[in-house]
C-alpha cells in the first residue's frame, strides 16, 4: 500500500470549492466557521455531532498510578478532562468494509 500525504486545509478548502460551486474565500469561511461550531459546543455541551462522520466528545480521566520509563519509578498521573474523537459507523464501514 503506498503511503500518500494526507490533505492539506488549502487542498481541502480548493476540493470543498470546487465541489460545491464555492469561491475558495467562502470555503475557507465554512470550514473555519465548522471548526469554531465543533469547539464550542463541545465544550458546552460535551459532545458535537457531524452526522455520517463522527462525534467530537469531551470525557473526564481518572488519576491513574503509573510508571517513569527511564527509571521505572511509580508516578501518579493526575484526572484530567480530553477530548475523544468516535467515527460514525457509516463512516468506518464506508472505509474498512466489515468482513463477512
Amino acid at each position: 500500500m503506498a503511503t500518500a500525504k494526507p490533505l492539506t486545509k488549502t487542498q481541502i478548502v480548493a476540493s470543498l470549492a470546487e465541489k460545491n460551486g464555492l469561491t475558495k474565500k467562502q470555503a475557507v469561511a465554512f470550514l473555519d466557521c465548522l471548526q469554531e461550531l465543533a469547539v464550542v459546543q463541545t465544550k458546552k455541551v460535551g459532545r458535537f455531532v457531524l452526522p455520517g462522520f463522527g462525534i467530537l466528545v469531551k470525557a473526564n480521566r481518572k488519576a491513574r498510578t503509573g510508571r517513569n520509563p527511564a527509571t521505572g519509578q511509580p508516578i501518579q498521573i493526575p484526572a484530567k478532562t480530553v477530548v475523544k474523537f468516535r467515527v460514525a459507523k457509516a463512516c468506518k464501514q464506508a472505509i474498512v468494509p466489515a468482513k463477512k
